[in-house]
């Protein structure tokens, strides 16, 4: 890590905290040059492969506002969007995995936006599952009944 103030590269950790969520650390560094401090945080990189083989950032809020289209005119808030959203990304990063496919992603939604609401599951599932037909929709519909009845 480079001193801001002499440009220095090397330094020593002094100090390191965990934010709340536990997603980034605050590191206190001193430089090995010129003695100063200095605060630097820090953060686990998880990118998105795209179909298009582009990769982009991670961003929790893309997430929520493919929940909100598939949930619109439903009865689910923003705070469970929210929350499925965190969710949803807490169980990607468990995985280790600095790279994501936009797939996995969607499939890591499926479960949890089942158990919120099943008609915002369905639209969800549809784009997905890539639903070709309305035999599609009857076997995923079907599986739903199946389930609650168990």
């Amino acid at each position: 890590m480079r001193c801001p103030l002499c440009r220095h590269s090397d330094s020593r950790v002094v100090d390191s905290r965990a934010s709340e969520d536990g997603a980034v650390i605050r590191r206190r560094r001193e430089c090995l040059a010129c003695k100063q401090r200095f605060t630097t945080t820090e953060s686990a990189a998880l990118f998105v492969l795209k179909r298009s083989g582009t990769l982009e950032p991670f961003s929790r809020a893309k997430v929520v506002a493919g929940l909100a289209k598939a949930c619109q005119g439903r009865p689910v808030s923003t705070d469970d969007l929210e929350r499925l959203a965190q969710q949803v990304e807490e169980t990607i990063r468990a995985t280790g995995a600095a790279q994501v496919e936009t797939g996995e992603i969607g499939r890591t939604i499926l479960e949890p936006l089942k158990e919120l609401d099943v008609v915002a599951y369905l639209r969800f599932a549809s784009v997905y599952s890539a639903f070709n037909s309305l035999e599609d929709f009857e076997s995923a519909i079907a599986s739903l009944r199946k389930e609650r009845r168990a």
